[in-house]
């Protein structure tokens, strides 16, 4: 990618660019050409093991190395308008912003043009007669990446005239120009995408005559404003992103249009729990700050298991057949419950005056909030309720991570304190070390935690979280049980036999008391 001096001496007239490294060549190039030249260098950068080599190519995307970016890739390449098909939350959009770092770091064009216009060959009238009138002395701003992506989400009540543009009276009245004259046009969103990246989200949102103006525009290059044809060499590349048309039911992409679109990528969700935790860290809200004082929080440890959890319950989710799989389990779902994991642990710190803040596996059920809204169910699953589904989910997504850590590990001699009559409470109401002194009363507890590396000397804070961990995956096989209080008690198998046990003993004594009832009486006759 070409690189220029600093911007303070960049030129800001005609006639200095045209003295400059900025020659017709190079600025007249097609954006989709930029684009092509400058990922060929990147791509070259790579392989040869340069200063970029270690960089990503689009940085933020996770997981598409060996699918979707390739194929974008090779769209690039191409020359290719190019729509993501995908459900919600793949990351879609940002793959299309990311578009920006293989433009050029600054491009000219005449200063105050609507159509960002090239110096070299302006397309606007303002332009051409501003050239016409001061030549080299034409002022000439710059654009950076950023200010050359221009990004529409589409709506049913998007018009020609916010894409395109419309007349504007006030502008003809205030010039004296006549309303068919091209300066009295107030230009839409994609021809002041000139020269840049115009990406429009959501496409099967836009109404079939405003798609068909965009078609055209973008094969002949000419539309008609209020039945004026005006004729737009636009300079753009523009991008789409949708989900897949089988899975929406509020509309669809004209057939023309499509036909006119060079590629159709697919993309998809994590692949892998991992891939899904490296996307969760770089964008949830867990590095928090804290201002300094004598019991202020120092540090925040989020355990592997508990992330692992929460990415879980999204791949968990969009197997289950209550679920919705027409609308799809966003990765918003595993950020923002993170986020609030984090927060529910943060509190429960805050109110205990404790210095480390640890997540534990509670703390996801206290996540409810972050998880209902971005899961849509199926008929059944409404009838079942969205917390119980979810509770499901959690439980199932937990047993899952424990059999990770936990699967040959032997916990009869925990499960025989349980069966004894033992019981220990899990909750927010005591300080974490309180909680460990409870758990230490566990026979064999600690002693099974080796696999999380975690012990009864380790900090009270990720002690806690570890064995409740531990316990939480017993709970999950029905080894033991818990209450929505969050206390831990014998199993179900357990109790079942207790309640089996009291009522048989219940029923001989009932048959012993008839025996007894039948023997007075009897010896009542013989008197």
């Amino acid at each position: 990618m070409s690189k220029t001096s600093a911007t303070t001496a960049l030129p800001t007239t005609l006639g200095q660019l045209r003295n400059s490294e900025f020659t017709p060549e190079r600025v007249s190039r097609s954006v989709k050409d930029e684009l092509r030249d400058n990922l060929i260098v990147r791509l070259r950068e790579i392989a040869s093991g340069g200063s970029r080599a270690g960089e990503p190519l689009f940085p933020g995307i996770v997981g598409y190395d060996d699918t979707v970016v390739p194929q974008v890739v090779n769209a690039i390449l191409s020359r290719h308008n190019f729509i993501l098909l995908g459900l919600r939350g793949q990351a879609k959009s940002r793959l299309l912003r990311a578009l920006t770092t293989l433009l050029d770091p600054q491009v000219p064009y005449v200063a105050g043009s609507e159509l960002r216009d090239n110096p070299y060959a302006p397309l606007s009238k303002f332009s051409r007669d501003l050239i016409a009138e001061k030549g080299d002395d034409t002022p000439i701003a710059w654009m950076d990446p950023q200010s050359r992506y221009v990004e529409k989400l589409a709506t049913p009540d998007v018009t020609v005239a916010d894409l395109i543009g419309d007349v504007d009276p006030i502008k003809a009245a205030r010039s004296g120009h006549q309303l068919g004259s091209e300066l009295t046009i107030h230009y839409g969103l994609l021809p002041r995408a000139n020269r840049g990246i115009f990406a429009i989200n959501e496409l099967p949102d836009l109404a079939g005559k405003i798609q068909v103006a965009l078609f055209n525009i973008m094969q002949e290059g000419d539309v008609q404003i209020k039945g004026y044809p005006v004729r737009l060499e636009l300079d753009v590349a523009i991008v789409f992103s949708a989900n897949p048309e089988d899975y929406t039911a509020r509309g669809k992409i004209v057939t023309p249009l499509k036909d006119r679109i060079g590629s159709e990528i697919r993309t998809h969700y994590p692949e892998s729990v991992d891939e899904a935790i490296t996307i969760t860290e770089q964008e949830a809200w867990t590095a928090r700050s804290y201002a300094p004082s004598e019991n202020a929080i120092t540090s925040i440890e989020i355990p592997h298991y508990v992330r692992q959890i929460v990415e879980q319950i999204a791949f968990v989710a969009r197997e289950e057949k209550k679920v919705d799989k027409r609308s799809g389990v966003s990765q918003r779902l595993p950020i923002s419950t993170m986020e609030l994991v984090v927060s529910n642990a943060e509190r429960r710190a805050l109110i205990h005056g404790e210095s480390l803040v640890v997540p534990r596996v509670g703390d996801i059920f206290a996540a409810l909030p972050g998880i209902t809204g971005k899961i849509e169910l199926e008929y059944e699953g409404e009838m079942r309720g969205s917390d119980n589904v979810i509770r499901e989910l959690i439980r199932q997504s937990v047993a899952t991570v424990f059999d990770g850590y936990f699967a040959s590990t032997n916990t009869q001699q925990i499960e025989q304190w349980f069966n004894l009559g033992g019981a220990v409470e899990l909750n927010d109401k005591q300080p974490s070390a309180d909680v460990l002194e409870a758990l230490k009363q566990i026979q064999g507890l600690f002693d099974k935690l080796t696999p999380l590396h975690v012990n009864a000397r380790s900090r009270p804070e990720i002690a806690v979280s570890a064995a409740e961990f531990l316990l939480e995956g017993m709970t999950a096989h029905k080894r033991i049980s818990r209450s929505e209080a969050r206390t831990f008690t014998a199993g179900e198998k357990k109790k079942r036999t207790d309640d089996a046990a009291a009522y048989a003993e219940k029923l001989r004594q009932r048959e012993q008391e008839r025996e007894d009832n039948v023997h007075n009486r009897t010896r009542r006759g013989f008197n």
